[in-house]
């Protein structure tokens, strides 16, 4: 006799408890709509290497863009545990468009909560955003700088002029480039000798470079952008960033970047998923029955669940002492690491682990899991990164022996 399966669960048994009240729940319920859209071709745009345009008009239709956007302008103003929500659901169906979207749900959460450019700036950017349905992104990486969060210099330029700004530069790395409306560009301001941000729209001398070929993410679109003599108006600089002056999207505690832990948290559940659908249907031959019914099967079931309790737990637990402490929000850099990388790590393990039990089908292109297992190791390479969150910890522990 094989080992029996449990008895079913009961609706209150399999009950998201990520999900504390109504609230909660419209939000994961609206994310799922979405993401019902979104999966459908999503293993196409992989496939093809192809940016999703039609993804992010549904976007802008259901209202997605401004997630995050503040209420009073015209958005929804979600809080950070609903932005976990919203982007663990769309990380299940299309991991590339939840990260190109994040990005730009992201730079608006910062400002919202920690406003560093102008409120009027402010207030026409979100406008935009709400009326136009523009896309943003914050563009930090440079080829030979690497992310500038990490310290470097830029080296994109911006020249003062009598009626502006010339900024002149490449940036890698920059997710949705084929369909930004607007850029949040770092730039080193060359008479003044300092960084500042400067907020670019798309124009003359912003010219998209085709030559995004990876192994992960491939649908994201994160080709480099030059800036060739591309003119601002004075107003375009819209923050300083010196010795003393953190970049708009340092602040909080960083804590805004853990939405990329859930893209890739939401990935490990469609691993997962697949998994289980696989033990049910999947018969072995010796002896004949669903694996599903095989202890060596149901250890592996139990050991993602497991991983996945664990980051769950661990993520949404974070994001709600954030919220119920404001005195704690600027000390808590040290856990966002922490969790991002640790939660990073558990969705890869996820991956590797349902390939494991689905065995060599898992190698298909014809299966989603392949698919899985190149986009979720991108992961480890968004920030913070793990060395340097191992560094800081490191130096926290030796300051505090």
């Amino acid at each position: 006799m094989g080992a029996a399966l449990p008895p079913p669960l009961r609706d209150a048994d399999v009950r998201d408890t990520t999900l504390r009240n109504a609230e909660d729940a419209d939000v994961a319920a609206y994310a799922e709509r979405i993401a019902a859209v979104l999966a459908g071709d999503a293993a196409a745009h992989d496939r093809d290497a192809t940016f999703a345009h039609a993804h992010f008009d549904h976007l802008r239709q259901a209202g997605a863009l401004a997630l995050t956007i503040p209420k009073a302008y015209g958005g929804q103003g979600r809080s950070l545990y609903q932005l976990l929500l919203f982007q663990e659901r769309l990380g299940r169906a299309s991991g590339p468009t939840a990260l190109t979207l994040g990005w730009h749900l992201m730079l608006f959460a910062y400002l919202s909560h920690q406003l560093t450019w102008t409120p009027e700036r402010f207030a026409r950017v979100c406008q935009e955003v709400v009326q136009r349905g523009d896309l943003l992104n914050i563009l930090i990486t440079e080829r030979d700088a690497g992310n500038l969060l990490r310290g470097a210099r830029p080296t994109t330029t911006a020249t003062r002029t009598a009626s502006g700004y010339t900024l002149n530069g490449r940036k890698a790395f920059c997710s949705g480039a084929p369909a930004l409306a607007q850029m949040v560009v770092f730039a080193w301001l060359e008479d003044e000798q300092r960084s500042a941000e400067f907020l670019v729209p798309r124009g003359d001398g912003v010219q998209v470079q085709d030559n995004w070929h990876t192994m992960g993410m491939r649908a994201t679109g994160s080709h480099d952008i030059v800036f060739d003599k591309v003119w601002v108006p004075h107003d375009a600089l819209v923050n300083y960033i010196g010795p003393d002056q953190s970049s708009s999207f340092t602040s909080n505690s960083r804590v805004f970047g853990l939405q990329l832990a859930a893209v890739y948290l939401g990935i490990a559940g469609a691993a997962n998923t697949f998994a289980l659908e696989f033990a049910r249907k999947h018969v072995a031959s010796h002896p004949a029955r669903p694996l599903a019914e095989l202890p060596l099967v149901q250890h592996k079931l139990g050991e993602i669940a497991l991983q996945l309790g664990t980051a769950k737990g661990l993520l949404y637990g974070l994001a709600e002492r954030w919220e119920r402490n404001p005195g704690l929000r600027q000390q808590l850099g040290l856990e966002v690491g922490i969790v991002k990388t640790t939660v990073t790590r558990l969705a890869v393990d996820v991956v590797d682990r349902a390939m494991q039990l689905v065995g060599g089908h898992s190698l298909s292109h014809d299966l989603p899991l392949e698919r899985y297992f190149r986009d979720v190791r991108c992961g480890l390479f968004n920030p913070p990164q793990e060395d340097m969150v191992i560094a800081k910890l490191a130096q926290a522990a030796l300051a505090c022996a």
